[in-house]
């Protein structure tokens, strides 16, 4: 039974009642991919020795014992390719890059940043040296690297976390360099901050803050508010309790949906990606994106940009290389921010659903383009269950470090190179598919945007 609860990758520690009567009891399961289930078991006995099992299951503490590292599937073998995208790879097959960018291995040891992949694309004029010192003055060490190209005009998507400037305004010449190093000396660049202009000052107070006008001169900044952390985790409570809801008033409905805001969170998300779209493809100019820390907000604006511009990202290999590339390589926590989903009744920490935000919002396009994305609805609904609760090891952790030191891509198979194979290919797959090389710019009026239903 162990096995098979854990094989099911449903259940955890989201939320769980019994109702024992008699000689026999009811175990109702609360899932993370918000499904309810209710078990009715013969026997007292068995009921609570399969509640206490389900209830052990769900809390493991070691990552090392979750199901992953035993899923053992006959199709797959452990030494199949782990992954579909690299820096390594990306690299290679982009000459275009060579003149100007260059693949530093400064992060080899993840000394200089832990939430970065071993190898990152730069600008060719920086060195080393120059990296680690830039490393130093931005969050986390998250110093900006390259994430996109866009192959039209040789413009950039850079990303990083927000400068340590601090309440001295402090600076440092190798990160002004590095950034000026992007652009053409008698070009000017964008800044997209995912922080209102307040919240950016307020940083300065525990020593962050943003690239001042008189150091970084060629640089536009641009601020966009987008909620973050717990904010987005109680608005996805509201959401769920507002579909839960079983009284039949349309007015209660309407006004539960609005207090939730979640509608307005893919609104603002779909709205700032189109903007750095804007930015890149009509006008022509690189753009550096980051929030406090780059590793949610940042990653979400940044992928959906890409979708927007970029049609080698909406086939359904290269979506999912877009996810590798732009989440799990680019250090999005994922188990912080799935460690409990809507149902749970802990203490909210570090939980974030800025990575089905991201869903909601490909899905937003998915319908409003049904012909230009060359997968269907139901990829999007697998990868919302699979951040949560997974039998394979693509989302476990918070970083490649973290993956690495576990032996996750040695003991572990991968979700993407699954989903790619003939059959999963096929019922994952848009049979209405255009390919087409134009953008494709999402309508963000309120009238545009729908619940996502699943």
């Amino acid at each position: 039974v162990e096995n098979l609860l854990a094989y099911s990758g449903l259940f955890s520690n989201a939320g769980r009642s019994e109702r024992i009567s008699g000689s026999s009891g009811t175990i109702t399961i609360k899932c993370k991919d918000l499904r309810v289930l209710q078990l009715d078991i013969p026997g007292m006995e068995q009921c609570l020795n399969i509640a206490r099992s389900i209830e052990t299951l769900s809390c493991l503490d070691s990552v090392s014992e979750m199901y992953p590292f035993f899923y053992r599937p006959s199709d797959l073998r452990l030494q199949d390719q782990w992954g579909l995208s690299s820096p390594e790879k990306d690299y290679s097959q982009m000459k275009e890059l060579h003149d100007r960018w260059r693949l530093s291995t400064v992060n080899r040891d993840y000394s200089v940043c832990p939430s970065y992949p071993p190898a990152v694309i730069v600008p060719k004029n920086t060195d080393d040296d120059m990296l680690k010192k830039v490393a130093k003055f931005r969050q986390g060490g998250r110093f900006p690297v390259l994430c996109y190209y866009h192959r039209k005009n040789g413009m950039v998507i850079m990303r990083s976390s927000q400068p340590l400037t601090g309440a001295n305004r402090k600076r440092c010449r190798e990160d002004e360099q590095l950034l000026q190093a992007v652009i053409d000396s008698s070009d000017r660049g964008y800044i997209i901050d995912t922080r209102s202009s307040q919240q950016a000052q307020q940083a300065w107070i525990t020593g962050g803050g943003f690239e001042s006008k008189s150091y970084y001169s060629s640089w536009k900044r641009l601020h966009r508010q987008m909620e973050r952390g717990k904010a987005l985790q109680e608005s996805l409570i509201k959401l769920v309790e507002a579909c839960s809801d079983e009284s039949h008033y349309m007015d209660r409905w309407l006004s539960k949906l609005e207090n939730s805001k979640w509608l307005s969170h893919v609104q603002t998300a779909l709205s700032t990606a189109g903007l750095l779209a804007e930015c890149v493809e009509r006008d022509g100019h690189s753009v550096l994106v980051h929030g406090s820390e780059g590793t949610d907000s940042t990653l979400l604006i940044s992928t959906l940009a890409q979708l927007i511009m970029d049609p080698c990202c909406r086939t359904l290999e290269g979506f999912l290389a877009l996810l590798e590339r732009e989440w799990v390589q680019a250090g999005h926590p994922f188990q912080q921010r799935c460690a409990h989903s809507a149902y749970s009744h802990a203490r909210l920490q570090q939980e974030s659903p800025v990575f089905l935000l991201l869903l909601d919002c490909v899905w937003q396009l998915w319908r409003q383009f049904p012909l230009a994305l060359g997968f269907s609805e139901a990829l999007l609904l697998r990868l919302a269950s699979e951040a949560y609760a997974s039998d394979y090891g693509t989302f476990l952790c918070n970083s490649h470090k973290q993956r690495c030191a576990l032996g996750v891509t040695e003991k572990t198979h991968c979700l993407f190179q699954a989903l790619l194979r003939p059959r999963e290919r096929d019922y994952y797959s848009n049979p209405l598919y255009e390919p087409t090389e134009l953008a494709i710019w999402p309508s963000v009026h309120p009238q545009s945007l729908q619940l996502w239903r699943g």
